[in-house]
């Protein structure tokens, strides 16, 4: 055991996002998500939902500051009268951990799914609300700020 690390971060998960670099991406997945067919890396999470997740890794990770949107979300179906609230805990979280780089890219379903099979891995929750999912670009660690 490490002081200070949320449980949620499994030691799997600890590895997967500090062997990531700059650029690399990560989809943390709800409970729909073809993950296994998917992911090169899969990492399961099943108990927890996407904001507990999304909340831990983010106070560990930075966004890509050279990447426009740095984040990005499936976007609803077009015809799906689906409003996804989750996005709004999402924006919430990622603002507080990274308030400059917050800037979010709605990808259409199919798009998202390509940009997951190219992502360094995915985390697979048990996250029930729809069009939950999530990917983060990795940027880098400023020397000051890794005091």
């Amino acid at each position: 055991m490490l002081k200070h690390i949320p449980a949620i971060l499994t030691p799997e998960l600890l590895k997967i996002l500090m062997e990531m670099g700059h650029g690399d991406e990560i989809v943390i997945a709800d409970g729909n998500f073809p993950g296994a067919a998917i992911a090169k890396r899969l990492i399961r999470l099943d108990g927890h939902g996407v904001p507990e997740v999304l909340q831990a890794v983010m106070h560990f990770f930075p966004l890509d500051a050279y990447s426009e949107k740095p984040v990005a979300l499936m976007e609803v179906v077009p015809g799906d009268p689906v409003v996804p609230t989750i996005w709004d805990t999402y924006r919430e979280i990622i603002a507080k951990e990274e308030p400059k780089h917050c800037d979010i890219e709605f990808v259409e379903r199919f798009a998202f799914y390509e940009r997951a099979r190219n992502a360094y891995a995915v985390i697979a929750t048990g996250e029930t609300a729809i069009y939950a999912n999530i990917l983060l670009k990795k940027g880098v660690v400023d020397a000051e700020e890794n005091i």
